[in-house]
């Protein structure tokens, strides 16, 4: 399922939140709508957190993690870090990363399994995203931009990239991450994808303005129609007993 919402005026449920398949971190303050529009789809399967990081709302941003584990920026306070690792899942890895570009979440983006970074991030911080988040990392642009994090979503079922990316852009991209990608925009034609909507194998939400037109695309390509957590395993499982058979 893909909702819309909205925080406050914003349409740019990205910079708010940070969605992954293990747990969801949310903006503190705004109206309570916004919180509720998460709990209501995730509550039941994964931890919704509240919470600010480096004392800002913009917890989409300056994160990144994925079902392994999740790194904030240096100037994440200890309070801030101390609240994330008590609410989120045992097996979720916690890190700061000392980092010159510490909008983690612009620089940064990644699923489970493959990680795209700026081309200028430090050779540890790549080595500190490989070790959390247990994922290939790969320094990569997206159509030219470095903000890989900005201009593109995506899960392990498929991604939506930067509108205006090419063909061969996409066949490369899509060949690394190994799912299918598709070039489109959100919030009635923005291009600034990993602003503007979150998501992860079964859900995904994207601000109010999103035409129907987007919002079927990012359905399709996230192949969230009929996807519920128990589904994905179920389906997991199924494959995994059919290739040892």
């Amino acid at each position: 399922m893909a909702t819309r919402c909205q925080f406050e005026n914003s349409n740019d449920v990205g910079v708010f939140a940070n969605l992954t398949n293990a747990y969801c971190i949310v903006a503190l303050g705004g109206a309570e709508n916004f919180y509720s529009v998460f709990e209501s789809e995730l509550a039941d399967h994964v931890p919704v957190i509240k919470t600010s990081v480096s004392g800002t709302r913009l917890v989409g941003r300056v994160t990144v993690g994925n079902k392994n584990g999740l790194l904030l920026p240096n100037s994440c306070t200890d309070q801030e870090l101390l609240h994330i690792r008590n609410s989120l899942p045992d097996e979720v890895v916690v890190q700061r990363i000392d980092e010159r570009l510490s909008a983690l979440g612009n620089c940064i983006v990644c699923n489970d399994y493959v990680a795209l970074i700026h081309p200028d991030i430090d050779r540890e911080t790549e080595e500190i995203v490989a070790d959390v988040l247990g994922v290939e990392v790969f320094r990569q642009t997206v159509a030219g931009n470095v903000l890989v994090g900005s201009f593109c979503s995506f899960s392990n079922q498929g991604g939506l990239v930067y509108p205006k990316t090419s063909i061969e852009d996409l066949d490369e991209l899509s060949s690394l991450l190994q799912i299918p990608l598709v070039a489109g925009t959100v919030n009635r034609g923005s291009d600034v994808i990993g602003a503007g909507m979150v998501v992860n194998d079964w859900a995904a939400f994207c601000g109010l303005d999103t035409t129907s037109t987007e919002l079927s695309v990012i359905e399709s390509v996230f192949k969230l129609r009929d996807a519920q957590p128990m589904n994905i395993v179920n389906d997991m499982r199924a494959s995994l007993i059919d290739s040892m058979a």
